[in-house]
């Protein structure tokens, strides 16, 4: 089955074909750093990280750019109340970053460009657009003039007049029309400023996206992508600029994830509900945030409420599971060779459903239904302290194998399944304030009672524990618990 991608430029799914066989240009806008990131911008980086493994997967050489905006007014304004210049804070915010992007154990982008280290693009970049008609300079600013641009309008599906009816704002004199957009405007006092033909300045936000793309994928890319706040204006005004200057579409396909709800309410800063990524990973763990997003499609809204997080623990909680029972399997070693075809059938099976669900537009959730019926399989053919067979030590190999590589597409599923189930019990243990020397005093009692043939004390300390949200496990040797989940 052929990859498509659902192009928001025409608004439908379209087969994906590379400019060059084989090679593919991304261009992803990254965070704007004044502050560390919210959760909303770690979806975009968690999402096209799997586009480009499975772009990888499917034999193409991917070069991903994924810039960061170092000049901006939240910018400076952020700086100036910290008394420091605008650029060392955003070498601070692009460091702190880049602590949680490797946090989450994302691959590395082939460049990370920033705006401060791309002036000279900018400034040849207005001018081709002023030599061309579509700027004009007046008092040391230029403007974009959108009514050179025939297409403005084309990505949004915004309407120029319409725009202009609903234009509320006093239009700055300067502009032949309201809505052209600043390229490059001076820089007051205190603030950073460049020097260019129209005098000291700084660049305007849009500007800075179409040089940095330009100079290192060219004059096209095959896939450019962002969050869907990022449709209109600056991606409408990138493509505005970009094309003015080459006369080539700046790229094939344009993709957009969708927002971040809290509960019933999109995740905004003027409803006070904004979550910072870091706190979110140091509060639950990467691993949640990474299936919390990749467990929904990327076009549809996320929920990142309390009871989406159980449910997501639930659900990591039951892969790594299956994943701990596939070690202890293998930590016994058998002798003797095998194959289970049945189950080596399954994971065929598998695989060609995650494909099908992949090459159609990054099907996410079709594909964890795929990963959640192996690990049923799997489970169905193993129940802990049961003797080792050759038969059983294959299907574990294999099932372990199989799972570790789908997760790599996601950047899930490596870690050390003991210590990532203890770390969802302890995540699990503060939410609902479990008191653990209490549970290891209520089950030292059971197990007196247990030896002692009180079976009834037994089963109400059982019960008891259930209420307090703690599954006991009575093995061999000893009773280990854990926190319910799901």
């Amino acid at each position: 089955m052929t990859l498509q991608i659902f192009n928001t430029l025409g608004h439908h799914k379209q087969n994906f074909k590379p400019l060059q066989d084989k090679k593919v240009k991304m261009y992803v806008c990254g965070p704007t750093v004044y502050d560390l990131l919210h959760v909303g911008n770690f979806r975009g980086a968690i999402f096209f990280n799997l586009v480009r493994n499975w772009l990888e997967y499917l034999g193409y050489r991917v070069t991903f750019v994924y810039n960061y905006t170092d000049i901006d007014d939240k910018i400076i304004n952020r700086a100036r109340e910290e008394g420091v210049p605008a650029l060392e804070l955003s070498r601070r915010y692009i460091a702190e970053f880049e602590k949680d992007f490797a946090s989450l154990k994302l691959k590395a982008h082939e460049h990370n460009p920033k705006c401060s280290d791309h002036m000279s693009d900018m400034i040849k970049l207005i001018g081709d657009l002023i030599k061309k008609g579509h700027a004009y300079a007046v008092d040391g600013s230029v403007f974009y003039a959108i009514d050179s641009f025939k297409n403005y309008g084309r990505l949004s599906g915004k309407n120029i007049d319409e725009l202009q009816a609903g234009h509320r704002v006093d239009p700055d004199p300067r502009k032949r029309n309201a809505l052209d957009f600043v390229l490059w405007k001076p820089s007051k006092e205190g603030e950073p400023a460049w020097d260019s033909p129209w005098g000291a300045g700084r660049p305007g936000w849009h500007i800075e996206c179409s040089a940095m793309n330009r100079c290192i994928h060219g004059d096209q890319v095959d896939i450019h992508g962002g969050g869907l706040d990022l449709i209109f204006p600056h991606h409408e005004n990138e493509i505005a600029q970009s094309e003015g200057a080459t006369g080539k579409p700046l790229a094939n396909f344009w993709m957009h994830n969708n927002f971040i709800k809290m509960g019933d309410e999109k995740m905004s800063k003027s409803l006070g509900n904004v979550v910072r990524g870091r706190d979110f990973i140091e509060k639950y763990h990467p691993e949640i945030l990474k299936f919390m997003i990749l467990s929904v499609h990327y076009r549809s809204f996320l929920n990142l409420a309390q009871e989406q997080v159980y449910q997501a623990i639930a659900a990591l909680a039951r892969i790594y599971a299956a994943l701990l029972s596939a070690d202890e399997i293998l930590a016994e070693k058998v002798k003797g060779a095998a194959k289970d075809n049945a189950f080596a059938g399954e994971l065929a099976k598998a695989d060609k459903e995650i494909e099908k669900a992949l090459n159609d537009d990054f099907n996410t959730p079709a594909m964890f239904a795929a990963i959640f019926d192996v690990v049923r399989n799997f489970n169905a053919g193993y129940k802990s302290g049961q003797k080792v067979s050759p038969d059983l030590s294959a299907k574990a190999k294999m099932f372990k194998g199989w799972l570790v590589d789908q997760g790599k597409l996601l950047a899930l599923f490596q870690e050390p399944p003991a210590a990532l189930l203890k770390a969802l019990d302890d995540i699990l243990i503060k939410e609902y304030n479990i008191d653990a020397q209490e549970v290891e005093g209520l089950i030292n009692e059971r197990n007196v009672a247990r030896a002692a043939k009180d079976f009834q004390k037994a089963d109400q300390i059982r019960e008891q524990l259930n209420g307090m949200n703690i599954l006991i496990h009575d093995g061999i040797n000893q009773t280990t618990w854990e926190v319910k989940k799901g």
